[in-house]
């Protein structure tokens, strides 16, 4: 497994399999940055590195679309796979399983060191301002500038027994002050809350561009008191370094390239919103009150550069840091749960409204219960798990199909759920007011109803599946081979 260290690392692994495009060319940061990223993202195409910045000084860098999809062949999850210490070439399910299998080990705590680049330029109290950074305005109605899309956010206990890493949008309110979601439910507003009960405000670092494992170990919905970077020490086999805060005592990677400093008010709020989101909509109106950031430090490298995902229509980095870690996490859960799944997936078209899990045939004799037992015991574990609120709709398969194949999907869905009897319902459950289909008082008191989808075979079909009409399905397998050897033969030009 490549542990790469830095985003700038990173940045050259990119370059050297074609993923990254450098852009000289004099950009816009109101929208013009905004609209040539998302372009990147429906079409496949290298991610941007803007070098040019209208009102910027030289230097000063905005990288959009570091974990989004490539339109080349071999190479659809290469940015995720390189980001994870994979192959370029790796697929779904291997992704999938590195997250959920690094869950089994112990946690290796971040190492401290005594500094590091992100300490190469240092500005406090006075000498902070947040537009010193060519934050971009990325769609046309946003609230205001977003400058944290993919960084993390870190908090810590104040009983300093559980560090939290985070991601969630954080919106700028003026030179030294921020606001963004700090939702109850999230285990950076359990933290918050923790500080507010006590009458004192949350200490907090928001890092930009560290090593681009963080921002899929940011998404990932791990238990509390699990620690981020325990995790992420778990999963390379050794652990990150950092380095203490100018202004805190909470730790940060020591790669980043950029680091802000302060603390999270219990008191003071500002208007956050509206911003295009995940679910591909923007919902227009005035915007919420959140929770100010009142930033006290900043710390960065020489030539900065900032990382930004501008959410919308899949696939965007909501998408792959966000829900290709919620899958693993599902897994995990399942299996610890005793369900023994064979595969979880965020199919990345659904925009994370659809968690897919597979079973082996032989589940049955593995669990001695019902195929309507089963899929209630999947809802009941994911529904009730931290990330259940994000979900809405399982669908539970049968692992002869493909869950990252989204024409097998599509084709199993359609195919094995019955109408009458495949639909479990779940009434009155926890939702994310981010659900696109929501009502306006389902959003207010974050709270609908849910569904599994039950794909598995009927009960009197046992373990015995039709045989499908398929090339793979339907020919022996000598034959198979001998048309696939044969395919240019025949005078095809294309596989």
């Amino acid at each position: 497994m490549n542990h790469i260290k830095s985003l700038r690392e990173y940045i050259d692994a990119l370059k050297a399999i074609g993923e990254l495009q450098e852009v000289d060319k004099e950009v816009d940061w109101n929208l013009e940055i905004g609209a040539i990223t998302r372009r990147c993202y429906e079409t496949g195409a290298p991610a941007p590195l803007f070098n040019n910045i209208k009102g910027f000084e030289k230097g000063l860098r905005v990288l959009g679309a570091p974990g989004g999809l490539s339109s080349q062949k071999g190479l659809f999850l290469s940015r995720v796979a390189v980001s994870l210490g994979l192959d370029p070439g790796a697929e779904g399910p291997q992704i999938i399983y590195a997250l959920a299998d690094a869950r089994n080990r112990k946690g290796i705590p971040p190492i401290r060191i005594k500094t590091a680049p992100c300490k190469e330029n240092v500005a406090l109290d006075g000498d902070v301002d947040l537009f010193r950074f060519p934050t971009p305005l990325m769609h046309e109605g946003d609230g205001g500038r977003y400058f944290n899309t993919l960084g993390a956010i870190i908090v810590q206990s104040p009983d300093k027994k559980w560090t939290n890493w985070s991601i969630a949008r954080i919106m700028i309110v003026d030179k030294n002050r921020m606001t963004g979601i700090v939702h109850p439910k999230q285990h950076v507003g359990v933290i918050h809350k923790m500080w507010s009960d006590l009458g004192k405000p949350t200490p907090f670092a928001l890092v930009q561009g560290c090593e681009p494992f963080l921002p899929f170990v940011c998404g990932m919905p791990l238990p509390p008191y699990v620690s981020e970077g325990d995790y992420a020490g778990a999963y390379f086999g050794e652990p990150i370094e950092v380095v203490k805060c100018e202004t805190s005592d909470l730790e940060v990677p020591a790669t980043a390239e950029i680091v802000v400093e302060g603390t999270i008010s219990n008191t003071e709020t500002a208007t956050e919103g509206p911003m295009g989101e995940y679910a591909g909509y923007m919902w227009t109106g005035p915007g919420i009150q959140q929770p100010v950031y009142h930033v006290s430090a900043m710390t960065f490298r020489n030539n900065p550069i900032l990382p930004i995902t501008v959410a919308g229509q899949p696939t965007d980095e909501d998408h792959t840091a966000w829900g290709l870690p919620l899958a693993a996490e599902a897994l995990a859960q399942l299996r610890e749960h005793g369900i023994p799944a064979s595969m979880a997936w965020v199919p990345l078209e659904s925009a994370i409204h659809w968690l897919v899990v597979s079973m082996p045939r032989t589940w049955r004799r593995e669990l001695n219960c019902t195929a309507a037992e089963l899929v209630h015991k999947i809802g009941v574990i994911l529904f009730g798990a931290k990330f259940g609120p994000q979900i809405p709709k399982i669908l539970v398969v049968n692992d002869d199909v493909d869950p990252t194949n989204l024409q097998e999907l599509v084709w199993a869905f359609a195919t094995r759920c019955h109408p009458g009897s495949g639909e479990v319902y779940f009434n009155k459950e926890s939702t994310s007011p981010l659900v696109a289909f929501l009502t306006s008082a389902e959003k207010h008191a974050e709270n609908s109803t849910k569904v599994v989808y039950n794909c598995l075979p009927p009960e009197d079909w046992g373990e015995n599946l039709p045989k499908r009409s398929s090339f793979a399905g339907s020919f022996p397998q000598e034959l198979q081979q001998r048309v696939l050897t044969n395919w240019k033969a025949y005078g095809f030009s294309r596989p």
